[in-house]
């Protein structure tokens, strides 16, 4: 990799990378408003004063009444000036909501991802190393049950064997509810409510990297270069790690960098399951009031989240590849 290009690359992918969350903005915000219904509907709703007199004053108070273009035009404004707009359910700004609610959800996909790369390529590289092999078929076997087990299923079953049976583990929360403790004891608290979710949402995405592992390593080991290793007699260990593994590791990287993003938008069902206090959770119920300005808010945060992913992505698989090019 040339540092020289580096700059240029940077501020190219940065370019397009805000003209494609923008275009993102733009088509999260028709698609919520084509939604049935609308905050003041759910308002008038909960004040128990729905007649159309108060409703159309509540869509004239928070700018409901006007044309979607304008309504476009103003979140949009904002945007760009990092206001993501005001919850007229919480009575409170959008960006503040989710700033409190995303370190927790970054802390659970963080986890999660670090559970499914290690787990998952140290299981494709046993299966690939012992291909044919029982251990191949039983983590062939338990990488499919993995993928196909549906998330909340797995949640469920681990809160009742771990929490409810066992109970070794918390099944629910953050942190025990009024626990005063700080430093070390919260660290700890907030570890042990973390074991569970991060498992159950990690378990999916390390069958697909234990499968990709497998695969990639195995079509590698038949390259030539790897054949010209083990004939000058370089050490099976060594031909596995710097000639198979690191080759292999390409399309993981590749797939990792997407999956990265992903998974901060894909734990809304793991934060319902385990009353994970995220911003996967806080857009579902968002969701149920009809609450525009924070599904929007969380839908943008994502989208960011899987763009600077992307670019990470990127990067990384110069330093992993010197052949590649960051221009």
């Amino acid at each position: 990799m040339e540092l020289s290009r580096l700059p240029g690359f940077l501020l190219r992918r940065v370019l397009k990378s805000i003209v494609v969350v923008l275009a993102i903005v733009v088509c999260n915000f028709f698609l919520i408003h084509a939604a049935p219904g609308d905050p003041a509907t759910v308002m008038a709703g909960q004040s128990g004063a729905a007649d159309p007199a108060y409703m159309e004053q509540l869509r004239r108070q928070f700018g409901l009444d006007q044309p979607l273009t304008t309504q476009l035009w103003i979140y949009l404004k904002g945007v760009l000036q990092l206001d993501l707009g005001y919850s007229h359910r919480q009575q409170a700004g959008v960006a503040g909501l989710i700033a409190d609610r995303l370190p927790a959800t970054l802390l659970l996909t963080g986890a999660a991802f670090l559970i499914a790369i290690a787990g998952g390529v140290a299981m494709g590289a046993l299966a690939a190393r012992r291909v044919g092999t029982w251990a191949d078929s039983v983590i062939t076997v338990v990488a499919l049950a993995f993928y196909a087990t549906p998330l909340f299923w797995v949640g469920l079953m681990l809160v009742l064997l771990f929490s409810v049976t066992l109970e070794w583990l918390p099944g629910f929360g953050m942190s025990d509810p009024g626990l005063n403790a700080t430093g070390l004891a919260l660290a700890l608290d907030v570890a042990k409510h973390l074991v569970l979710p991060a498992v159950t949402l990690g378990l999916f995405y390390l069958a697909v990297y234990a499968r990709l592992t497998r695969a990639t390593m195995l079509e590698v080991a038949d390259q030539d270069f790897v054949k010209t290793a083990r004939a000058k007699g370089v050490p099976e260990g060594r031909v596995l790690r710097a000639h198979i593994l690191r080759n292999a590791l390409l399309p993981v990287i590749t797939f990792a960098g997407i999956q990265a993003g992903q998974l901060v938008g894909g734990s809304i069902l793991v934060e319902t399951v385990f009353a994970w206090p995220g911003i996967g959770r806080l857009a579902f119920e968002a969701l149920l009031a009809r609450d525009y300005g924070v599904l929007m808010g969380v839908f943008f945060v994502t989208s960011v989240v899987v763009v600077v992913f992307n670019l990470l992505t990127d990067l990384l698989y110069a330093l992993v590849d010197p052949r590649v090019e960051v221009a």
